[in-house]
């Protein structure tokens, strides 16, 4: 029944193509024939008029429609483009400006379909997503390999992806080695080598070997599900200048009415000599002059541009309404760990104190935070290398500080040098780069581990290039130990942190910045962890770096492979898509103003008028796709 719907669906479109293209095709002939030949006038009229109702008719009927609108109390639903180009080409036709009234419909027929071409070229690079979701699957059940729809695919279940299949969700590869093009998720060309143990994502292509991987998520919260659906959102949220076109059109429509009006009738009974047809033809050239297509087409062409060329560079904004704020950035605050480091943590040095060996040190750090996922408890459970099997109680996550469990009968505290000053114990602050974690068993010091971790190569770039870009204050917000981020600082010359902080303590920080900017400029939060999901969703903008999980749906923006030198590519996107958006304004209007007034001196004609609607929209929105390959 479904196929037999989507079928029915494709031939309707198909026929109503092609009627579209005959009607066009002999309005256009019709046309062309009353301007070559000369004709007797019931003659000349019906060939012009033929020509019209071809290719202008659904232009009057949409007009009609909205007149019919005024019963539901809408009255300005009726003020749009196709009420002013009705109204102007029936006039023409009744002062006998036949060919003028036919070549207005012709020239705005002509321009729509170059508008859509434009739109649909924008939309390719967002629309395309959609396609890229695989919708069956090889399932492995016992020794059989079953296709079955990626939907029914359950977590832990083990599917085949062979050469030159997408990936239909996303897991961990168990058996295999291939290269995947992960351009769909990155943004990024080159492909990545996928071996046992590797993490894949849907959306991918896998490009050679076949890959054995077990699903760690269904389809509905896969990766490029979750794409699509940021994408699709986003072309729903607006931004101010969207809202405000919208706005001016609705009120400006009636305003430019009333003046044609006021063209059309107050200069014949106020001056002398001054004939009616002349005054109402100059009515209906001011009309169509002053269409506010360019505007209402490229304005939101111009944002949606900016999504798209964004989303194709693995940059996902939710919202013109964000791409609009990006533009407007003096201030970026960084997280630090796993955003300006790598967040690959490794055991570099261990210290007990005086009442502990470093293999007593090591065992209680080790357990106390084996029920812990961060990246620093990782590293100390990797270096202790035995099994976990002492008798661990009341564990329990110090969000911030660090963790406190039962280890043995013993009370272990692992964390920060705050969460020592909290219990009252006496530590020794080293002197050195890295995360330290200090311990404490039953209130006694028993010494430090200092864990190690790496910048990110384009970390420093990233922050130079955003200099460039205009942004004047970058920041650094941590829960690290103060040395720790010095260290980072300095080597990334970042002027201003913050550290020791808890996730609340980073949120207030963050609105104490927000009130120092400038007004009108506005601050990005950039992170990547869980705990940093309240200030992004606290700041002007938040960028998730990485993975689409749960940070993700706080943020703004997500950089999927984690490259801060994107966040400089955003910012350049949205600057450029503001830019534009101002330029098609600036133009349509002037333009639009200018040969209004010569339409009301009489120094324009219907064929000026023509092409300050028709010809400025194509101007426009040629213009505004220029955003996508910036």
């Amino acid at each position: 029944m479904g196929l037999n719907s989507k079928c029915c669906s494709s031939c309707c479109n198909h026929h109503e193509n092609r009627f579209e293209k005959v009607k066009m095709f002999l309005g256009i002939s019709l046309f062309i024939i009353g301007i070559a030949f000369s004709f007797a006038l019931p003659l000349e009229l019906g060939i012009f008029l033929t020509s019209y109702i071809l290719l202008g008719g659904d232009v009057l009927l949409l007009a009609f429609k909205n007149i019919l609108s005024i019963r539901k109390g809408k009255i300005l639903e009726m003020f749009d483009e196709n009420f002013l180009m009705s109204i102007a080409t029936i006039g023409a036709f009744v002062i006998g400006e036949y060919p003028e009234g036919a070549a207005v419909m012709l020239f705005y027929k002509i321009g729509e379909i170059l508008q859509e071409r434009a739109v649909k070229n924008s939309k390719k690079s967002i629309s395309s997503l959609l396609d890229l979701r695989a919708e069956f699957t090889n399932l492995q059940k016992g020794k059989k390999i079953v296709k079955v729809p990626a939907q029914n695919v359950k977590v832990g279940d083990i599917i085949i992806i062979k050469a030159g299949e997408k990936v239909p969700l996303d897991g961990v590869v168990i058996n295999g080695k291939s290269f995947l093009d992960t351009s769909v998720i990155s943004g990024e060309s080159v492909p990545r080598s996928a071996v046992e143990g590797s993490e894949i994502f849907s959306g991918c292509v896998n490009q050679n070997g076949t890959l054995h991987v077990k699903v760690t998520c269904e389809f509905q919260n896969s990766a490029i599900s979750k794409i699509t659906k940021f994408v699709e959102e986003a072309s729903l949220k607006k931004s101010k200048t969207e809202h405000f076109i919208r706005k001016f059109a609705k009120i400006y429509t009636p305003i430019v009415v009333f003046s044609a009006l006021f063209v059309a009738f107050l200069p014949p009974l106020l001056m002398e000599n001054a004939e009616f047809s002349e005054w109402f033809y100059r009515a209906l050239i001011f009309l169509v002059i002053s269409c506010p297509c360019a505007l209402v087409v490229s304005i939101p062409l111009s944002f949606f541009a900016g999504l798209g060329g964004a989303s194709k560079r693995g940059i996902l904004i939710k919202g013109g309404n964000y791409l609009e704020a990006l533009s407007c950035v003096d201030t970026v605050v960084f997280d630090k760990t796993g955003t300006l480091t790598k967040g690959e943590f490794s055991v570099s040095k261990i210290e007990p104190s005086d009442n502990f060996s470093k293999d007593e040190l090591l065992f209680f750090a080790a357990h106390a935070e084996s029920f812990s996922p961060h990246p620093i408890a990782l590293s100390i459970i990797k270096e202790y290398k035995d099994k976990i099997q002492s008798e661990i109680k009341n564990h329990e996550e110090l969000l911030g500080f660090g963790v406190k469990a039962e280890v043995s009968g013993k009370l272990v505290l692992a964390g920060s040098e705050r969460l020592m000053e909290l219990n009252s114990i006496v530590c020794k602050k080293p002197n050195m780069f890295g995360n330290v974690v200090h311990v404490a068993v039953d209130g006694i010091y028993a010494g430090f581990i200092v864990i190690g971790d790496k910048i990110k190569e384009e970390s420093k770039k990233a922050i130079d290039d955003l200099r460039s870009v205009g942004v004047k204050n970058i920041i650094m917000l941590t829960g690290d130990d103060k040395q720790a981020a010095q260290d980072v600082a300095k080597e990334l010359n970042i002027g201003k942190i913050f550290s020791r902080l808890l996730p609340l303590e980073k949120v207030e920080k963050l609105e104490l910045l927000s009130k120092e900017t400038t007004k009108g400029k506005k601050v990005v939060f950039i992170g990547d962890g869980i705990n940093d999901a309240p200030s992004l969703a606290k700041a002007d903008i938040g960028i998730a770096v990485g993975a689409l999980d749960i940070t993700t749906q706080s943020a703004d923006v997500v950089l999927t492979d984690g490259n801060l030198q994107k966040v400089v590519t955003a910012i350049k996107i949205a600057k450029k898509t503001s830019a534009v958006a101002k330029q098609n304004i600036a133009f349509a209007l002037g333009v639009k103003t200018l040969l209004m007034i010569f339409g009301i001196a009489g120094i324009s004609g219907m064929w000026e008028a023509v092409f300050a609607d028709v010809g400025v929209t194509i101007l426009a929105v040629l213009n505004a796709v220029r955003v996508i390959k910036v």
